[in-house]
């Protein structure tokens, strides 16, 4: 395993931490993956734009859309790496993975009539995978799309519900799953469609969570017309199209890394800067040993995330790696955050607004939040069976 640096990887990051510093539209507030307030979007909009101009978005691309497919393969690590070390929004939507399906399974009309206006960020994509029945266990969906007519002049009618839709209300396209044969077996019998958002039967409504900000949504459809030439991939085989495009997702592992490092420098200055019993917490030998578990976790993580960038340079990656990397992730950034949290005894009950919170709430926010980071893409219990059975060759669980 290689963790060092290339000079080629060093000198591209300087480049995007220069390109960071001057374009990014300024410190994203919240913790999490959140959707942007509307009057944020257009600026959020122009900030991706720029960066797939740049070169720094799409890098994995064909070149006739505008990627480097002679890049370094960490670029796009690197790039998410120094978005996230901004605090700065990271581009806006599930373009990347639409595009990726789009890439591999899409046609060429397709990918000529789509991809430019990712590019753009004229379209931001939701995802419109998960269900109230079928989170975690996406096979399970309901949502149905039925055939009418034949050839390319055939629609799709779709019905059905889809939720926890991350940016569905500033969404002009979405990447939908339904199920187009339900008499096949689970992980047959789904098609992918590219949907556009504004067509009639597309009700979306934004849900108010804990943290007081609205960044999912319920999408509703009722008869929902989707031409035949919007099916990605063949039909019936959106799971492949799905699980494939998912798996192109890989330079946010690096993005979380850096993420915990910041996380725990906040934590050092907030232990140096509170006091117990009249001297600083970071005096106390009890909190100097929470914290330095803490911080030897992190640099576990680290490690955890140059073995997987080492094993998909050589080729090598094992199923359970990515897993492995989310569980750990979400657990020790829920660690970090209610730590701080406790730190600050009664004053962490104080919230966003309030003029005696602690970075104006910053902490309470991101502990309510570090909840959903165990449950998105995979609730941490499931990932740990999918790990025992494909990643370990362990006996299948018992279905009932």
């Amino acid at each position: 395993m290689r963790l060092e640096s290339s000079p080629e990887l060093d000198a591209f990051r300087k480049k995007v931490r220069a390109f960071v510093a001057e374009h990014a539209p300024g410190v994203k507030r919240h913790a999490g993956v959140r959707a942007p307030e509307p009057g944020l979007m257009p600026a959020v909009r122009e900030w991706t734009a720029k960066l797939y101009e740049a070169g720094y978005l799409g890098i994995d691309w064909p070149a006739e859309y505008g990627g480097r497919p002679d890049a370094h393969p960490l670029e796009p690590s690197v790039v998410a790496e120094e978005i996230s070390r901004a605090r700065t929004w990271p581009p806006v939507g599930a373009g990347s993975l639409a595009s990726a399906a789009l890439i591999e399974f899409g046609t060429d009309g397709q990918r000529a009539r789509f991809l430019p206006r990712v590019r753009a960020c004229q379209d931001v994509w939701c995802q419109l995978f998960s269900e109230p029945e079928a989170g975690s266990d996406l096979a399970s969906l309901r949502t149905r799309a039925r055939r009418t007519g034949e050839g390319e002049e055939s629609v799709f009618v779709v019905d059905g519900q889809k939720v926890w839709t991350t940016n569905g209300q500033h969404a002009d396209m979405g990447y939908l799953l339904a199920r187009t044969d339900p008499d096949a077996p689970r992980h047959r019998g789904i098609t992918a469609f590219a949907l556009d958002m504004r067509s009639p039967g597309v009700e979306v409504r934004p849900l108010r969570e804990i943290t007081g900000t609205a960044d999912f949504n319920e999408v509703f459809l009722d008869g929902v017309r989707i031409p035949a030439v919007n099916v990605i991939g063949e039909v019936n085989d959106g799971w492949r199209v799905a699980m494939s495009s998912l798996g192109h997702e890989r330079s946010g592992v690096a993005a979380r890394g850096v993420e915990l490092i910041a996380v725990l420098d906040d934590l050092l200055r907030l232990a140096e800067a509170t006091a117990v019993d009249g001297r600083p917490a970071l005096d106390d030998s009890a909190t100097r040993r929470a914290i330095g578990e803490l911080a030897a976790r992190v640099q576990v993580n680290a490690a955890m995330t140059g073995l997987a960038q080492s094993r998909m340079l050589a080729g090598t990656e094992r199923p359970a790696d990515a897993l492995l990397g989310k569980i750990f992730f979400s657990e020790l950034n829920h660690d970090l955050v209610e730590f701080g949290l406790r730190l600050q005894g009664t004053d962490g009950l104080l919230t966003e607004g309030d003029p005696g919170a602690v970075a104006d709430g910053w902490w309470q926010d991101a502990h309510l939040y570090s909840r959903a980071f165990t449950i998105a893409g995979g609730a941490n219990e499931v990932l740990r069976t999918q790990i025992a059975e494909r990643g370990l060759g362990l006996p299948r669980e018992p279905r009932r």
